[in-house]
């Protein structure tokens, strides 16, 4: 058996983990991804396999798995193109940025990565504070005193950050439509956990119809920025201009797909994080007050930078832990390159297999208490999450979250402002936050929170004046 080592592997048994006939492991792996995964590790090791409605899987899971990711053994022997081609063969596009791999994926990296990078909202931070005021008015008014579905408000609250900085209009008769749409491909088309018979539904065909509508619009309003020589400098002007630059490349069929992605990639993903975090702020004892003083004082100053939001330690804290707690990224998936050696077992050339990179997130060994919402695991003393290959919210490897560093920003922006203007509280207050696993896992679409009244008005920001 060929391998990319220079001396032979010891190749023992990969064991199977136990489960129901013909379902094998799917009920468990659909209720609860991230428990399922940390069980199978503490019961069968670093490697296994799962049966997922009888097809035969691979498992790589916990800091072994996560290491491997950060090796150039992870990076050459592992590639996603098969989890994600019939996704991209939906939109008849030829690719998107989690299909590709190698060469393909570094430069489709690079024409991004500027429009993902924090450096997307230096000198915004005053128009993104006022894109929240308008949508807590709008869906979080306290004058109602009422309750607010925490998830959908967030969502409609993104969609309208993204919208107006990267197209200069929020979308937000789309809301819905977006979120069935993606909610059906993932998990038929790229977790595979539905059949196929799934997309002749009703719902995805209208959802689908309104998502190509939106892309539809998009491409013929970034031509028209293109041919009037207005390109916008962001992530969508500069992924309209290197389809201009190199149409073989960004090719035409491809622009609908690249333009509504930003959409698809923050709904669920931010969303989630975002409203999980506000369950725990919300759920534990002393921590709303702390939220609360630093959100104070950011909102005291009349200019907010980057420098600020990213100084939000406390409430940083709180959505790493969030993401540490009910990770968008429970585990990433891919195909083998070639017969793979890990832990002394050998995983055959193209076998498609997870890659359980939260587990380590839920083990004492590493966050002690595990279960419990503490913000400080990251101070300067603990440091906890810094420990080699435990803590992976963004996934690990060539695919990790390109936008990262600008949903830090974002999500700083929208928890400060959110806990400075309002005052929240759970409804019961005695509430034990329900889950949902698709389309990303995440607080249950149920999750909703009291809107007790308004601690502080609106108040206009001065904008930063950058350096030129």
């Amino acid at each position: 058996m060929a391998t990319q080592l220079d001396e032979p592997v010891i190749d023992r048994k990969i064991p199977n983990v136990k489960g129901i006939p013909f379902v094998g492991n799917t009920i468990e792996m659909a209720k609860d991804p991230a428990a399922f995964f940390v069980r199978a590790y503490r019961d069968y090791g670093p490697i296994y396999r799962v049966n997922v409605f009888g097809r035969k899987q691979y498992v790589i899971a916990g800091t072994e798995a996560a290491k491997l990711m950060s090796t150039k053994k992870g990076r050459d022997g592992l590639r996603s193109k098969e989890f994600w081609q019939d996704f991209v063969d939906h939109y008849g596009a030829s690719k998107t940025l989690t299909q590709i791999d190698g060469e393909e994926h570094r430069k489709m990296r690079g024409i991004m990565r500027k429009g993902f990078s924090r450096e997307a909202a230096a000198g915004r931070y005053h128009e993104l504070t006022h894109i929240v005021d308008k949508s807590i008015m709008r869906d979080w008014n306290p004058s109602k005193r009422e309750n607010v579905p925490v998830v959908e408000g967030f969502q409609y609250m993104i969609v309208q950050m993204i919208g107006e900085m990267m197209s200069g209009e929020a979308p937000l008769e789309y809301v819905k439509d977006i979120r069935t749409n993606i909610l059906f491909l993932l998990n038929v088309l790229v977790a595979r956990v539905r059949p196929k018979i799934f997309l002749q539904s009703p719902k995805f065909k209208k959802a689908s119809k309104r998502v190509d509508e939106l892309g539809a619009k998009m491409v013929a309003q970034f031509q028209a920025y293109a041919e009037s020589g207005e390109l916008p400098d962001n992530l969508l002007g500069d992924v309209y201009q290197a389809h201009i630059d190199d149409p073989e490349f960004v090719q035409a069929r491809d622009l609908s797909v690249l333009l509504t992605g930003p959409y698809v990639a923050g709904l669920d993903t931010v969303a989630n994080t975002v409203a999980a975090a506000t369950y725990g702020i919300l759920k534990t004892p002393g921590v709303l007050e702390k939220v609360q003083a630093e959100a104070d004082a950011l909102y005291a100053k009349d200019t907010v930078t980057e420098a600020d939001v990213r100084g939000l330690d406390y409430i940083q804290g709180c959505l790493k832990e969030a993401m540490r707690l009910w990770p968008i990224a429970v585990a990433q998936m891919r195909t083998t390159n070639y017969d793979l050696e890990f832990e002394g077992h050998i995983i055959p050339k193209d076998e498609l297999i997870f890659i359980g990179t939260s587990v380590p997130h839920f083990m004492e060994e590493y966050f002690p208490d595990p279960f419990k919402f503490d913000p400080e695991r990251f101070n300067e003393d603990r440091r906890e999450h810094m420990k080699p290959g435990v803590y992976a919210p963004f996934g690990r490897g060539p695919h990790s979250c390109l936008g990262q560093n600008l949903a830090e920003v974002l999500m700083g922006t929208i928890m400060a402002r959110l806990f400075h203007r309002l005052e929240l509280s759970l409804d019961p207050v005695d509430y034990t936050l329900k889950t949902k696993t698709a389309p990303t896992p995440g607080p249950a679409m149920s999750f909703a929170v009291k809107v007790q009244g308004e601690r502080h008005p609106a108040k206009a920001l001065t904008p930063e004046i950058l350096e030129t």
